[in-house]
């Protein structure tokens, strides 16, 4: 038992392809995508602290960079199926705790498992930092699905990938972070030149909110 199989099982996210099965022109890995959440979360909390919120930093890296690491043992599963009822999202969640808690007390050194069992368990909670966590998450849904149909990949799976990231975006009680993204990045978003009407796919979720 020692430290060794949890560095070693960093490198196994970055042979987990997000979104698998489908025709991507970029292809994203699970690493890369806690890194690139990371960042977001970095900007976002940046901007709710200079807004009079107090974020506790620490506690948002951790749950950033280790979001995902239960992927190792399951997979990234696409976002249609993980949330295709609120039971199967839920088995989901208990099946990864689990094998989440067999790793930490199989792999990790005992006078670690503490520290681990609470920077491994659930981030998205109701916490700023969770909040900030789920934004930061559904952000780079977002982000990938644009890229995707701005280059013309016609997979309605991106097209519903796309509006449903930018409904549950919306929706995040941060209303400092909410109005940034709404009123700034949108902007940049459907001026953008791309293959698929992105000013109507976006307004379609808009007009909705």
């Amino acid at each position: 038992m020692g430290i060794h199989k949890f560095f070693t099982s960093l490198n196994d996210l970055e042979r987990i392809i997000r979104c698998p099965g489908r025709f991507k022109f970029e292809e994203h890995n699970v690493a890369a995508h806690s890194w690139k959440v990371s960042q977001y979360a970095m900007f976002f909390g940046t901007l709710e602290e200079m807004n009079g919120t107090t974020i506790d930093w620490k506690s948002l890296y951790e749950k950033t960079i280790n979001h995902d690491f239960a992927e190792v043992f399951i997979g990234d599963i696409k976002t249609p199926v993980k949330h295709a009822s609120p039971e199967l999202k839920q088995m989901l969640a208990h099946v990864e705790e689990k094998m989440m808690e067999k790793f930490i007390v199989s792999e990790i050194p005992e006078e670690f498992q503490g520290i681990f069992f609470d920077r491994m368990k659930e981030g998205k909670d109701a916490t700023t930092e969770g909040r900030l966590l789920e934004f930061a998450d559904k952000l780079d849904q977002f982000y990938e699905a644009f890229a995707e149909l701005k280059r013309g990949n016609t997979d309605l799976e991106f097209v519903y990938m796309y509006q449903t990231a930018l409904e549950k975006l919306l929706r995040i009680p941060l209303p400092t972070s909410v109005a940034y993204f709404k009123e700034v990045m949108l902007a940049d978003v459907i001026a953008e030149e791309t293959q698929i009407d992105i000013y109507a796919l976006t307004h379609e979720i808009i007009n909705k909110a």
